[in-house]
């Protein structure tokens, strides 16, 4: 078990020095995976934070007294789920806990503000354009009519989880670029007088394309989670036409099942 007084412990920064880690050598669980485990439960459960710093092999290794493969397997495990990054110069640290969403009709920005993933957004297009089939048959549009185009690319932490596509019937509310950069697209809609009443999702998966990949820092041929939906107001009007993607390896959804009666 390793102690908060080693002295290697200074290296890995303060929040990771408070830990102990209950290693037990003589189970059939290898080494390495129950490092992994406690690490990735003490980043999910925010105890190691966004930024935190694990410090080099060579002093987990005697920190923990564990050999440098062992050290080495066990963050690279983590790295692959997208909860740790190496970085040339600053060494391993911690980039984010998954997002987890649940399945109702809410904003993605708020959602992650709530989980204090610390949202950023960058507006890619913002124009108007002849609406495509699948958004006018969405919106109950003539194919063609003019919608509004709206492209952002969410970031938590700095690093991309989202790339969202919007369609809006032209003229339902101004859409400042500067504005959706500072908050969610829902927010502007409701400070607009817009009530949200429900809502029709599909979700699936899919590979990223080249361009994707490059969008989203991600391979060509990575699993995104895709998702397709329509908005309604408290009138029944439709007001929104959405077809986003999503890090799988860092986002997933929710989903809460009740027995029917």
């Amino acid at each position: 078990m390793a102690k908060t007084g080693d002295p290697a412990h200074a290296a890995t920064g303060p929040a990771l020095s408070t830990l102990d880690f209950a290693l037990d050598r003589g189970s059939p669980v290898p080494l390495y995976h129950q490092l992994a485990q406690q690490l990735e439960a003490a980043i999910l459960l925010i105890v190691l934070a966004p930024g935190n710093l694990l410090g080099n092999e060579v002093d987990l290794s005697v920190r923990l007294g564990l050999s440098r493969p062992t050290i080495r397997q066990a963050i690279q495990s983590l790295v692959d789920k997208g909860l740790l990054v190496r970085r040339r110069g600053v060494g391993t640290q911690v980039v984010h806990s998954q997002v987890r969403r649940p399945l109702e009709l809410s904003s993605l920005y708020d959602d992650l503000e709530a989980a204090g993933q610390g949202p950023t957004t960058e507006v890619v297009r913002n124009e108007t354009v002849p609406a495509p089939a699948e958004a006018a048959a969405a919106l109950g549009l003539a194919e063609g009519a003019e919608v509004v185009l709206l492209e952002r690319l969410r970031r938590t932490h700095g690093r991309p989880v989202a790339l969202l596509c919007n369609y809006l019937p032209s003229g339902l509310l101004g859409l400042d670029s500067a504005r959706l950069e500072a908050t969610g697209l829902y927010r502007m809609m409701r400070s607009a007088g817009i009530t949200l009443h429900s809502a029709r999702q599909t979700v699936g998966a899919r590979a990223a394309t080249a361009a994707e990949g490059s969008r989203l820092e991600e391979k060509e041929g990575a699993a995104l989670l895709t998702m397709q939906r329509t908005a309604y107001d408290d009138t029944g009007r439709q007001v929104e036409y959405g077809t986003h993607i999503y890090r799988a390896s860092r986002y997933s959804f929710e989903f809460q099942l009740l027995v029917r009666p």
